[in-house]
């Protein structure tokens, strides 16, 4: 790949010279087109602040190359323009770097944007962009391999794999595996070990968050901080079919922390293991792993553009999805009777 010109590397005082911004563009990953891109960028990015340009990735991996390529040339922003996946890999090359991270938010999920309260369109996620306005904010490590929103094992996991082999993107196909592999899923037994002891319990689920939510608003951990150099994990007990419409309406409507089949707690590091190997995501992507699972949190070691007027998602319930909720409880209770 072509790196910047020699003079990139020059650098004038900081009050004096234009900052430089690189748009790493995934042209396969998310359901949003990327089409006008380049004049957005024109119409919404200073030229008198900021030189810019774009690198397109050819292969899976790129976007890492990519951005480990602009921390070594000293580029101030990295874009990441693409959806969670491509975030993930633009984000992990700029960890512990003077290097920012942006987001311009074109998957189906876009938890990592949400949570940092970024817009969702091409033209507001610029905006933010061209305000500049840098945060620092915590990462994490799942066997050393570095997630910013969630990781997690047990069905979330095996639902990502279920995911990334109907090679379809988009809120449809995920809610489909999701109806068609729930019920019949077998819970796992662990062991979780973390600064305050030795816990053993059989889980659906268990998620180490970083972040609020997964995506597209489904908010798995609705306290969870960037900032806190704590994760939240969230352990979900088995549960019946009669349960499971008030744990879906829980997780949209950000009260999932007080039904009865969700445990959680917080640690800055805990080592799980598990009775079988099998698949764990970060940041929704899949990937194989053994039985024992290392998961910590590096505080504040990425910094990221935010929107000034909302650092992070301080998400409160919602109202409309509450009350559902507590109707599907109602009748959950009189059908159990």
């Amino acid at each position: 790949m072509v790196g910047f010109p020699t003079f990139f590397c020059t650098f004038a005082p900081m009050e004096d010279r234009k900052k430089h911004i690189v748009f790493i563009v995934n042209p396969i990953s998310g359901t949003r087109s990327k089409e006008g891109l380049r004049s957005l960028i024109e119409q919404y990015i200073d030229g008198e602040r900021y030189e810019w340009r774009i690198a397109r990735t050819e292969y899976a991996g790129h976007a890492a190359v990519i951005a480990s390529q602009c921390v070594n040339e000293r580029v101030d922003i990295c874009v990441a323009v693409g959806g969670d996946g491509t975030v993930n890999e633009v984000a992990r090359s700029l960890v512990r770097s003077r290097t920012a991270l942006g987001i311009v938010p074109c998957g189906s999920g876009n938890g990592l944007a949400r949570h940092l309260c970024l817009p969702m369109d091409m033209k507001g996620a610029l905006e933010m962009i061209n305000q500049g306005r840098i945060e620092r904010f915590d990462y994490g490590l799942i066997n050393r391999q570095p997630f910013f929103c969630t990781c997690g094992m047990g069905f979330d996991a095996f639902i990502s794999l279920k995911f990334a082999e109907a090679g379809k993107r988009g809120m449809v196909t995920y809610v489909e595996n999701v109806l068609k592999e729930g019920l019949k899923y077998k819970p796992d037994t662990y062991t979780i070990r973390d600064e305050t002891g030795t816990h053993s319990l059989k889980a659906f689920l268990i998620t180490c968050a970083n972040a609020a939510q997964y995506g597209n608003n489904a908010y798995i951990a609705p306290g969870a901080s960037m900032q806190d150099g704590l994760m939240d994990i969230i352990v979900m007990e088995p549960f019946n079919v009669v349960e499971a419409p008030k744990l879906a309406m829980d997780l949209f409507a950000k009260t999932l922390s007080s039904n009865s089949r969700i445990k959680t707690f917080q640690a800055r590091r805990v080592h799980i293991e598990r009775s079988m190997p099998g698949a764990i995501h970060y940041d929704g992507d899949p990937l194989n792993m053994g039985t024992e699972i290392d998961v910590e949190m590096r505080h504040l070691g990425l910094r990221a553009i935010v929107n000034p007027a909302a650092i992070e998602d301080r998400a409160e319930p919602n109202k409309m999805v509450n009350a559902l909720s507590s109707i599907v409880n109602s009748v959950n209770r009189i059908i159990v009777k």
